[in-house]
């Protein structure tokens, strides 16, 4: 059992942060489920969404190729 200290911090104890691959100054996400709080690694969700986003992607498309173009082409538009 831990107790929240002052400003409402909470020490996530050692074992934890390790098991969670937690090291200082990493991002981390909170979430409130039946009452409960999840903490979560930003790089683990990340994963997640990327690893599913993934699947509706071919190994031939390249997103970021894709934004240069389309922002190329508006700018063309603009002229």
């Amino acid at each position: 059992m831990r107790k929240l200290g002052s400003r409402g911090r909470l020490l996530i104890p050692a074992a934890f942060r390790r098991a969670l691959g937690l090291n200082e100054g990493d991002s981390v996400l909170f979430r409130i489920v039946d009452g409960e709080l999840h903490v979560r690694p930003v790089r683990e969700v990340l994963g997640r969404i990327q690893a599913h986003l993934g699947a509706y992607l071919s190994s031939e498309t390249s997103l970021c190729g894709e934004l240069i173009a389309e922002r190329r082409q508006a700018s063309e538009n603009e002229l």
